[in-house]
């Protein structure tokens, strides 16, 4: 069944009818995939360079209004930030509590969102960070995006939660395919130009899905993006997708990275 209507309550029946085999397939089922024939695949070019901080494990990347909000991982240095895009500069930061380590980010209205990896709650703020309320989901919290009605969730697996933004409970969900294979380990997203864009963890590849069908309609190859002298402090794998609606420009970074490129699809 690849799309249904309805809560978490009803997504737990089913995954309980379906048994643990399919979750034991599930877990084996790991990158890198051989794209499905016909399925295209893109490359890149970097067209600017921009700082990050090198002490940034990043899980969530949005560019809004001008300034780039970041959220960051690991228990006890968990953040959501704000950002100058051009200097680097943090300038608004909140720290997580020390239990909670800090997953996907996005922007709705005037709310921001953060997601927590296994404690089962997320964050609203407004846009200064005051805290608005808490909420909770029943899988772990990886990435997160919105399509301008409804916040879209990823859990590590190859299912694509859709949340109401009022009551922040699932209505919705799909299951990414790339040809009949599910695509699992999907991670940061974004929303760019009425698709879906996904970070598979410990690849640098980026599914295009169909937020309606859950196909993945091509593969994004960043490999290469950090030189040699960018490797010689810790760096971990690439995570964190950024779209500038207003100005066409897509920013890619990673998790201890030291720059954020903006770069341009090739074929």
């Amino acid at each position: 069944m690849d799309r249904y209507v309805g809560g978490f309550l009803a997504v737990l029946i089913i995954l309980g009818a379906l048994g643990a085999g399919v979750v034991a397939l599930i877990n084996v089922l790991s990158p890198p995939w051989a794209p499905a024939p016909g399925t295209p695949i893109y490359g890149y070019r970097v067209l600017a360079t921009f700082p990050h901080d090198p002490n940034a494990f990043t899980e969530g990347l949005v560019y809004f209004q001008g300034y780039l909000y970041e959220g960051t991982g690991l228990n006890g240095r968990s953040s959501i930030r704000q950002q100058n895009l051009t200097s680097g500069e943090v300038l608004r930061s909140v720290a997580l509590p020390e239990q909670y380590f800090g997953e996907g980010v996005t922007i709705l209205g005037e709310r921001v969102y953060q997601l927590t990896w296994q404690s089962n709650v997320g964050f609203v703020y407004d846009l200064n960070f005051t805290p608005v309320r808490n909420f909770s989901y029943v899988t772990e919290g990886w990435g997160l995006t919105n399509n301008g009605s409804h916040l879209i969730m990823s859990d590590g697996t190859a299912n694509l939660y859709f949340l109401d933004p009022g009551n922040l409970t699932v209505v919705e969900y799909v299951q990414v395919r790339d040809g009949t294979s599910p695509v699992t380990q999907l991670n940061e997203l974004e929303y760019v130009n009425g698709e879906v864009w996904a970070n598979v963890w410990k690849t640098d590849l980026v599914a295009r899905i169909s937020p309606a069908t859950g196909s993945v309609l091509g593969w994004i190859d960043i490999s290469g993006l950090l030189s040699p002298a960018e490797r010689l402090r810790p760096v971990d794998v690439l995570n964190g997708i950024a779209y500038d609606a207003a100005s066409d420009r897509l920013l890619v970074t990673g998790k201890l990275w030291p720059t954020i490129f903006q770069i341009e699809l090739v074929p």
